[in-house]
């Protein structure tokens, strides 16, 4: 089963969805969870320590990367996870249209299983 369960946020409520069922998905297999943001700095270091509080008993590390957001998950599933967790929700309107949401960018060039978190609606 599961080993290695990455799971992306933006430390926004939906995205919180998403880390809640990795969290679930990692208590339930066994596995190990990696909780992971793109960007730099304080608000960056602070996501990651917010979504994971609460998460106790599991195998838990964050990391912060860089770059766009879906190409550092996808980078960063290649490195040997079991499972790639993001929340459905992305950009609305034309931007989805002109750049692309990151759920829908990742789940075309993913290395590894991927879970889509309903969290919206």
């Amino acid at each position: 089963m599961y080993q290695r369960i990455l799971v992306g946020t933006d430390g926004s409520s939906t995205a919180a969805r998403a880390v809640a069922r990795a969290a679930e998905v990692a208590a339930a297999t066994g596995a190990s969870l990696t909780v992971v943001t793109a960007g730099s700095g304080p608000r960056a270091e602070r996501v990651v320590s917010e979504a994971v509080e609460g998460l106790g008993g599991l195998s838990l590390q964050t990391k912060v990367l860089a770059g766009d957001p879906a190409d550092a998950l996808i980078e960063e599933a290649a490195s040997g996870y079991d499972l790639l967790v993001v929340g459905n929700k992305g950009m609305a309107g034309i931007s989805r249209f002109l750049l692309g949401s990151v759920p829908n960018k990742v789940s075309h060039h993913t290395p590894c299983p991927l879970l889509i978190v309903h969290t919206t609606g």
